[in-house]
Parts: structure tokens; sequence; C-alpha cells
């Protein structure tokens, strides 16, 4: 039976170098690469195909949650696994709509990561044993209810607004999205419009409280 195939993707390389060290010591299970960002992860997976990604929430540039959106679309064989502090009711059911199958605290046991491998590798969706079972509840009973504000928000837009939230200026997102400064623009008013947020620094206040950035992004 071949290895299970895994990508990691987190920007802290402590963090990663300690899953690769516990993982290596797991058989049946092979790392394939590593990204820091969801960008690169991105470019991670189209590059390997592998087969389970251990995806962080919170990364600079592109978050895990929207990382994890495109590649259910475009690889959607990839099962990824979302990695997280925050076992709380929101931030699992963001997981979930993005369309991840597993959701992993990072306080969870070392044990609980082989478990959560296997489950999602086989086809099942593992939510970590910190989740209480009456946030899993809330999060089912909500999954096809109606969406939040960021998500009705366009995959450019939510883009746009974690880069906005990290003091990118409108040129710097053109550079970094390899799009031109009049577009970059035109996302900028477009989110603000479709948010009735009309100043950087709400934008700002919006991203921290739905989870789109760190305090200490």
């Amino acid at each position: 039976m071949s290895a299970i195939r895994i990508l990691l993707v987190d920007d802290h390389k402590l963090f990663r170098a300690g899953i690769r060290s516990l993982l290596e010591t797991v058989g049946g299970i092979e790392i394939v690469a590593e990204a820091s960002d969801g960008r690169e992860g991105l470019r991670q997976i189209e590059a390997h195909h592998p087969d389970v990604v251990l995806m962080d929430v919170m990364m600079p540039g592109l978050n895990g949650l929207d990382a994890a959106a495109r590649a259910a679309r475009t690889c959607p064989a990839t099962r990824v696994i979302m990695l997280s502090m925050n076992a709380g009711e929101d931030s699992v059911l963001q997981a979930l709509r993005a369309g991840a199958v597993g959701y992993l605290v990072k306080t969870a046991d070392p044990a609980e990561l082989e478990l959560a491998i296997r489950a999602v590798a086989r086809g099942e969706t593992f939510l970590s044993s910190a989740i209480s079972q009456h946030v899993i509840a809330a999060c089912v009973g909500r999954l096809d209810k109606e969406k939040t504000s960021l998500e009705r928000l366009t995959p450019r837009q939510r883009e746009v607004l974690q880069l906005i939230a990290e003091g990118y200026s409108t040129k710097m997102i053109a550079k970094e999205l390899g799009i031109s400064p009049k577009t970059a623009e035109t996302y900028r008013a477009e989110l603000m419009k479709e948010l009735d947020i009309h100043d950087i620094a709400s934008l700002t206040r919006y991203a921290l409280r739905m989870g789109v950035v760190a305090l200490d992004a």
C-alpha cells in the first residue's frame, strides 16, 4: 500500500519542523513538500498533488481558509486538514465551508494528528477531540444557512481585504497580485461597497474581528 503523501503549510518554521519530525516516525506517511504561506501552498499542491495538506489557518499574504477554498476547487482529490489554536464554532464552520475535511487544534495530542491524517485519507471528516459536541452540533446546524458577510465576498475581495489589513498600499497589492494599480483600486472600492465600510482602519478592524488576520499580522 502506498504511503499517504503530505504537504505542510505553516508560516512558522519551527512548527513545521516539529510536525515533520513527528510524522517521520510514523509508517505509511511521506512528507513531499512544505510551504510557508497560502500562495506557496497552492503552488506546491499543483506541483505535487499531495493526498493530504496540513494547512495553518492564520498565514500572511493568503490565509489558510482562502487557500483551502481554492485547493478544493482546483485539486478536489487533495484533502485539507486545517490547523488552528481556535476551537470555536465560527472558526470550525468557516473551515468546513471553505472545503476542509479536517480541523485539528494545535494543542491536540500528537497521536491525534496521525488519526486525522489517516481518517481524511480514507475519505472521512475529522474534527479534533478538543472541539466540543456542542460546537460540532452548532456547526452542522449552520452549514446550510445564510452565509456571513465575509463568505459573501469573492475570493479576490477576501484576498484584497487581508492584504489591506496587513498594511499593504494599493501599489503593493497590485504588485503582490500581479495586477495593475487601477485594478487593485477597483477591487478595494468594490470591497468597501460590499461591506459598507469606507475607511482602511474600519476594514482592518473588520478583518481582525472575522479572523482574516491575527493581531500580530
